[in-house]
């Protein structure tokens, strides 16, 4: 599997480590737990979009674009990267939110990844729930385009084949540090949202037949639905490197137990395991992803799906500059 044909900007700080939660095992009563640091990756506080955003905006940067558009909600940590990218690429950019969770703050309204778009120079266009953000993105980029500019379009959380490839390298980066170390991973757990971290992730373990399980905990959609999306995506993956059926519809697996109320509103195990992390191993998880996964780790260890003496690595997908637009969920 050669991903090196694909145009990319190495702006991550990666390989990002792989670290013991040892305090959290203990307490667990194990299995082991470890941490593949994904949360420092570089570009506006790191998270997991900066890998795939080091090839779609490679490829925005091959179709000289001038200005790149996304879609994403609120406190979107994808919009919040992509922007990054685009100020230091030096090109324009211009950001579509959806208000997704109906949550009326001012920290969730102005402050979080809000904040730091601001900062990063970008536009925002703000749109209600159930919006068509697809159509509204291009209504957009038509605007755009009449007005003489070259827009590049991003899917929400950069989710296509180009940015799922950010993962696909991640994947073979996870089973060389594992090699390195010595550590036989028996599963990896993470966040699924938009499919692409998933979809890249499962496409790069079967192409380098490392034969680790993968389970996705679902932030927003069903089981059924997350899974059929997921093996979507991977399929396309799959043939964009040259690896067609590849990828089986058994090979992905989603957890959509700990989803909650929706997407973006924390559960009490999300806010638990947020502070639990906070305060047993210094580790930031963020509202929305990385919290909901750790709470549907931490529910699956204490019901005993992981044997005791297995080594479980669990992928932060980064996001930790979105607590601070959910201040009134920790008060």
């Amino acid at each position: 599997m050669n991903i090196a044909r694909f145009p990319r900007l190495r702006y991550g700080h990666l390989p990002t480590p792989i670290e013991p939660l040892n305090n959290l095992t203990s307490y667990l009563k194990g299995p082991n737990i470890w941490v593949k640091r994904d949360d420092c990756t570089g570009m506006s506080t790191g998270g997991n979009k900066t890998r795939k955003l080091e090839f779609l905006m490679a490829e925005a940067q091959a179709q000289k674009a001038d200005v790149v558009l996304t879609v994403g909600a609120t406190q979107s940590n994808h919009a919040r990267q992509t922007v990054a990218f685009a100020a230091r690429m030096g090109i324009q950019s211009h950001i579509l939110l959806e208000d997704r969770t109906g949550i009326d703050d001012i920290n969730y309204r102005q402050n979080g990844n809000v904040l730091l778009d601001q900062l990063h120079g970008t536009t925002i266009e703000e749109h209600p729930a159930d919006t068509d953000m697809d159509a509204a993105m291009e209504t957009a980029a038509n605007r755009l385009r009449s007005e003489g500019h070259n827009p590049y379009t991003i899917p929400v959380g950069g989710s296509n084949p180009i940015g799922a490839l950010g993962y696909v390298n991640a994947a073979t980066e996870i089973v060389t540090q594992a090699n390195d170390l010595s550590i036989p991973f028996a599963h990896i757990v993470h966040a699924t949202g938009s499919t692409g971290t998933q979809a890249g992730m499962i496409t790069g373990l079967k192409g380098t037949n490392s034969k680790i399980p993968l389970l996705g905990i679902s932030v927003r959609s069903a089981k059924e639905i997350q899974e059929e999306n997921v093996f979507r995506l991977a399929t396309s993956t799959a043939e964009l490197v040259d690896c067609p059926d590849l990828v089986k519809r058994s090979d992905v697996v989603v957890d959509s137990n700990y989803v909650g109320e929706g997407y973006g509103i924390p559960t009490d195990a999300t806010i638990e395991a947020i502070q639990l992390l906070a305060q047993m191993e210094g580790l930031l998880l963020d509202p929305v992803y990385s919290g909901k996964a750790m709470a549907g780790l931490i529910d699956l260890v204490r019901k005993g799906v992981f044997n005791r003496d297995e080594n479980v690595l669990f992928l932060h997908t980064g996001g930790t500059a979105g607590l601070f637009g959910y201040t009134s969920f920790f008060s």
